[in-house]
């Protein structure tokens, strides 16, 4: 049996999550039926993590297990065949077996994408949050630093989180101005809690607004109250960039 794992790109705009769910669009059974009907086989795709409804994925990778008989390099082009023009399977390698997306994850890198132009996009309204106030990027950039490191991040994860710990470990936090009015806000850590990365964004854009100094960010973080963070940004600026193993 064969261990294939997968580096993917979709936009999730029409999807339900990556999560498999019963009667809801999602990326996870879309690709395991593309598998299934290559194949003729069922098999459970492990991803490096769930992405929610409308997140989007430059780099996801997942694995599966299979007996079927296809050289490595044309699984991409027979998956992407049988796929919606919204998922792309970037590539593909046979690796060892016990090799698992999510339980061999090193680490794993998001952007937050904002426009922060006066009056947006149209083209690309669903990959960024437009922000038309003037950001101050600079306050922003000095906040962001004060993620870095292992905290509780308690105060930046929504209430549905299933996970019994809210330490986590940021190794690189950055905001970075682009020359065409975008703000990338980059979060490279251990692993995420649920909405964390879109609730410290969105704390990121009440400092570049004023309302929150780069200095309290630390003692909100020092807090462990959800109510003193920001807002959570909506799901359509969010990117998987890359997961390392």
């Amino acid at each position: 049996m064969k261990n294939i794992k997968l580096t993917i790109e979709y936009d999730g705009k029409d999807f339900n999550g990556w999560q498999k769910q019963p009667d809801k669009l999602n990326i996870q059974g879309t690709i395991e039926q593309a598998i299934e009907r290559i194949t003729g086989e069922k098999v459970d795709l492990n991803a490096s993590g769930r992405t929610d409804a409308g997140v989007h994925a430059l780099g996801q990778v997942a694995n599966f297990k299979t007996n079927y008989e296809l050289p490595i390099e044309k699984w991409p082009l027979a998956l992407n065949a049988n796929l919606k023009k919204s998922i792309v399977i970037k590539s593909a390698e046979e690796v060892e077996e016990r090799f698992h997306s999510r339980l061999s994850c090193k680490q794993k890198t998001y952007r937050y994408v904002i426009n922060n132009s006066k009056n947006g996009t149209a083209i690309y309204r669903n990959l960024e949050t437009h922000i038309p106030q003037k950001l101050d990027i600079e306050k922003m950039k000095k906040a962001v630093k004060y993620f870095e490191g292992e905290h509780d991040f308690k105060a930046f994860k929504a209430s549905g989180t299933s996970s019994k710990s809210s330490v986590r470990t940021i190794y690189k936090a950055e905001v970075i101005e682009m020359p065409d009015e975008r703000i990338y806000i980059e979060l490279t850590g251990s692993g995420f809690l649920y909405n964390m990365v879109r609730i410290i964004s969105g704390t990121l854009v009440e400092v570049g607004l004023g309302k929150i100094e780069p200095e309290a960010i630390s003692e909100i973080i020092e807090s462990k109250q959800r109510e003193k963070a920001g807002k959570t940004l909506p799901p359509t600026g969010l990117f998987l960039l890359m997961v390392e193993y």
